[in-house]
């Protein structure tokens, strides 16, 4: 365990910051089409890095949450508006940009009939038609576990799945506003059942994030609970409190346990493990779905030889007279 004073950080959380031509560009991009990303509304410690190399996580649904977890950074209230064109907007950004691998989310919208599950779907699909060939990712809200809300969504057939369970279950109460860990895992199942129904090959991902006082056996429990559910992509990063109006800092992981958490991970069956203390849930998305993919199809051609082996006669038997 790293014995650093919450209050210090450590030199592997310190990053270069850099405001190259890339970044200012997709900066200048979503104030021109008013979009909104997560990166900024969130404060994520990697987006000099993440805009640079030209990737971003648009944020839909407007600004403002209806839910106020005790983590996150976004600003909390009642939503006063529903873009109904933002979808066609966040398309043309993700055209413009020459982006192969798109991650979209949204804050909580607990004030819609559906959580805002149609714009997600509407989103999809107008990436799909301005940006064929672009994987799309989305990182979803619960939708306070409506069923119906999460099929929306898949039925536009997303290529990624997300949905954070965030914490452990010992601390979700605290962590997260109206949200519950059964829920989150419920949602999670359903989307993989809900995939194979349509013939879908999409892949499921969750992550969390540690430092709020959990212990290492309670991130390994959460990390079998998501596997039960088959969660394919899993992230772990570091906490760090935006303010000190958000939950204080328990300790700081070091580069040695998440490495460990990330082994335990692949272990378990997780296609892909990004961890690490600067690892957020979009961390290297293209990367981590490029891998994920490729895991999945290895799998996938090795149990059919599996079973074509075990189908076969043996050498020397078999046959009529």
């Amino acid at each position: 365990m790293a014995d650093l004073e919450p209050g210090r950080k450590p030199d592997w959380l310190k990053i270069r910051l850099s405001s190259g031509p890339n970044f200012r560009r997709l900066k200048r991009l979503m104030g021109d089409l008013n979009l909104h990303t997560v990166c900024e509304e969130a404060r994520c410690p990697n987006i000099h890095e993440c805009w640079e190399y030209g990737t971003a996580t648009f944020m839909i649904l407007g600004d403002i949450c209806t839910r106020a977890c005790g983590f996150c950074a976004v600003k909390t209230g009642l939503p006063t508006e529903l873009d109904l064109a933002e979808p066609q907007r966040l398309a043309e950004a993700v055209a413009r940009l020459g982006l192969e691998h798109v991650v979209i989310t949204s804050v909580a919208r607990d004030d819609l009939f559906d959580g805002g599950a149609s714009i997600f779907a509407d989103a999809i699909r107008a990436v799909r038609e301005r940006a064929p060939g672009v994987t799309v990712e989305v990182l979803i809200p619960d939708f306070q576990g409506s069923a119906a809300a999460l099929r929306v969504v898949m039925d536009a057939e997303p290529d990624i799945l997300n949905h954070n369970v965030e914490t452990v279950r010992r601390l979700s109460p605290r962590v997260r506003a109206r949200a519950t860990h059964d829920r989150s895992l419920e949602l999670l199942r359903r989307a993989k059942e809900f995939a194979r129904e349509r013939g879908a090959a999409t892949l499921t991902k969750s992550g969390l994030m540690v430092g709020l006082g959990e212990t290492f056996d309670e991130v390994v429990e959460t990390m079998r609970e998501l596997r039960a559910v088959e969660v394919d992509i899993l992230t772990i990063g570091q906490y760090l409190r935006p303010s000190r109006d958000h939950l204080p800092l328990a300790r700081f992981w070091t580069p040695a346990e998440f490495q460990q958490l990330k082994e335990i991970g692949l272990e378990m069956g997780f296609s892909h493990v990004e961890s690490g203390p600067l690892v957020r849930s979009s961390y290297h998305a293209h990367r981590q779905t490029r891998d994920a993919r490729a895991a999945v199809e290895a799998a996938g051609q090795g149990a059919a030889r599996a079973a074509a082996g075990a189908a076969a006669p043996a050498a020397g038997t078999g046959g009529g007279d």
